[in-house]
Formats: C-alpha cells, sequence, structure tokens
C-alpha cells in the first residue's frame, strides 16, 4: 500500500464507516475507478505520453466534477485549464474548497452550483418591493 495503513488506525475498526486513503497505481481508462465519479479517499494515478492524452482521457468521460493536474509549470497549467471539460480544475491539490470560489460540474455532473455569490443564488429568489407613498 501507498498510504500506510497505520496512519488510520479508525479503518481496521470492526463496524466503522471510516476508510482510510487509497492510492490506486497501474489504472487503465477501462476502470470503474477511472471512468465513474468516485465520492471517497481514493486516488488513482495513470501513466499518460503527455499533455495532449492526458487532456483527452480526462475528458473523455460522462463526469466533469472536477480535475487535478500536478505540475510545477505554471503556465502548463494555466494552458491545459480551458482545455480541460470540468467545472473545478486544482492544480497540485484535489482537496479543497474556497467558500469564495464557484463549486460546479459539467456533463452529467453539472447539477447546480454551491459556494460562492453563484451558488447562493441557487437557493436564493430576488424579489421587487415597489411603493408609492401617498400623503
Amino acid at each position: 500500500s501507498l498510504v500506510p495503513e497505520d496512519l488510520f488506525p479508525l479503518a481496521a475498526q470492526p463496524n466503522t464507516a471510516f476508510v482510510a486513503p487509497q492510492v490506486l497505481v497501474n489504472v487503465d481508462h477501462t476502470m470503474d475507478v477511472v471512468m465513474e465519479e468516485t465520492f471517497g479517499p481514493v486516488a488513482p494515478i495513470m501513466k499518460v505520453s503527455g499533455d495532449e492524452e492526458a487532456v483527452q482521457l480526462m475528458n473523455d468521460s460522462k463526469y466533469g466534477l472536477t480535475a487535478s493536474v500536478w505540475t510545477k509549470d505554471q503556465e502548463a497549467f494555466e494552458a491545459l485549464v480551458d482545455k480541460i471539460d470540468a467545472g473545478t480544475v486544482f492544480q497540485n491539490r484535489c482537496d479543497y474548497l474556497d467558500p469564495g470560489l464557484a463549486w460546479t460540474g459539467v456533463k452529467h455532473s453539472g447539477r447546480g452550483v454551491s459556494l460562492s455569490k453563484y451558488g447562493f443564488d441557487q437557493v436564493t429568489r430576488a424579489k421587487s418591493v415597489h411603493i408609492k407613498i401617498v400623503a
């Protein structure tokens, strides 16, 4: 295991709902863990030949909630962002929500927006009130 199990003793206890994080290697584009949305502490890592193949594989999904690009090259990251078909794109992380930024998805993950002004707009409705003061 790439993640030491002793760091997560709760996961070893019987009858717990806690799951220790897992990093999966030697995965491919036919596996459910790569093609489906996985809402758990699981990170599949797949080697690609370069940026073009990475973007093509990332976009070859019916989902598009988040994407994560790991690079030290800021310009390379910025060149990829608009090519990636996901509502939220992270650089060098995949675990952070900022209340000031919209949390949204596209394709089968695109069911509205949460967080930020845009999320607030999803759950509120404007109301106009016109008053004429009569003396």
